[in-house]
């Protein structure tokens, strides 16, 4: 079945991927996107009839109340993603990724599907000695976190939507972003060779970014079974600490020099594992290990300047 989708946020690091997918699956997708960043990620799909794409801002009410009502699914991806960003300009934080979320929720008919990215760092700092199921305590610890947070109670408190709990996510992008945590280990192997790394016992639960392009594409084509649940969406393998996933890394660039430092914290003090369970049961596995994505990095790497890209 072909939808006509919105996706706002469409010319970002995950935005870019999944519009590709998007089409390439048969649908027609319209992006709204502020370009804030100036990128211009979207250049290579701009041939395709199948693509619109709209200049603006989801804070405009006038704007997304016209182009929501025009569309089957609704994918809203535009917000201010990470801790430092929103801690920058809390105001703005709050009003794209909860405050618009909640006007694009209530602008759309109960016909309308909503597939709404969250992330699983609203686990907050869990002891890692369990896993975290849909089921556990939404604990966030940042603004970040309880915006999405927030959002997603707004969202599934609607009919017909269903919510993706992404794990950190990594691979590339035409919108690159060099601060989630695989991306970034691996940019400082190949480009200064070392890195220092605080609370090294820290766990996160990853996923490559085509996989959760395909996930959302698997949540349109499976939506009956799937609506009124949050799923969590990581890679079942890949519930690893910081020293773990440095390790790794370092497989791949053996001189890469790491010192795990004793002395210090890290701002973000996320620490949990993560079961997929629930997303495996609805007929989705995440495909695309670490190593597939650290041989991919290392290869896109040779293309990215060093300051090209900052951790925004």
């Amino acid at each position: 079945m072909s939808d006509k989708i919105l996706v706002t946020g469409g010319a970002g690091y995950l935005g870019s991927i999944l519009c590709e997918r998007l089409l390439a699956a048969g649908h027609r997708v319209t992006v709204v996107d502020s370009f804030m960043f100036g990128q211009a990620t979207l250049l290579h799909l701009c041939a395709n009839p199948a693509l619109e794409i709209i200049r603006g801002d989801v804070r405009d009410t006038a704007l997304m109340r016209k182009v929501v009502a025009d569309h089957d699914v609704i994918i809203p991806l535009a917000a201010l993603v990470g801790a430092p960003l929103c801690d920058r300009d809390p105001h703005a934080a709050t009003a794209v990724n909860f405050e618009a979320i909640r006007e694009i929720n209530r602008m759309r008919s109960a016909h309308q599907l909503i597939v709404y990215p969250t992330t699983n760092s609203g686990y907050g700092t869990k002891s890692g000695a369990q896993h975290c199921t849909e089921e556990t305590p939404l604990e966030p610890i940042s603004l970040y976190g309880r915006t999405k947070v927030d959002a997603e109670h707004e969202v599934l408190s609607s009919p017909n939507a269903i919510t993706l709990r992404l794990a950190t996510v990594f691979g590339l992008s035409p919108r690159m972003r060099l601060d989630l945590l695989v991306n970034h280990f691996v940019h400082a192997a190949v480009t200064d060779g070392y890195i220092v790394i605080f609370e090294k016992d820290f766990k996160r639960n990853y996923i490559h970014i085509r996989d959760v392009a395909d996930c959302f594409v698997h949540c349109l084509e499976h939506r009956t079974a799937m609506v009124g649940r949050p799923y969590n969406a990581g890679l079942d393998d890949a519930n690893l600490s910081k020293e773990e996933l440095a390790l790794k890394v370092k497989e791949h660039v053996p001189n890469f020099y790491l010192h795990f430092s004793e002395v210090g914290s890290d701002p973000d003090k996320r620490n949990y594992i993560v079961s997929n369970q629930r997303l495996r049961e609805a007929g989705f596995q995440a495909r695309r290990s670490l190593d597939d994505g650290i041989r991919e990095l290392l290869k896109g790497y040779k293309m990215i300047r060093k300051n090209q890209y900052g951790n925004v």
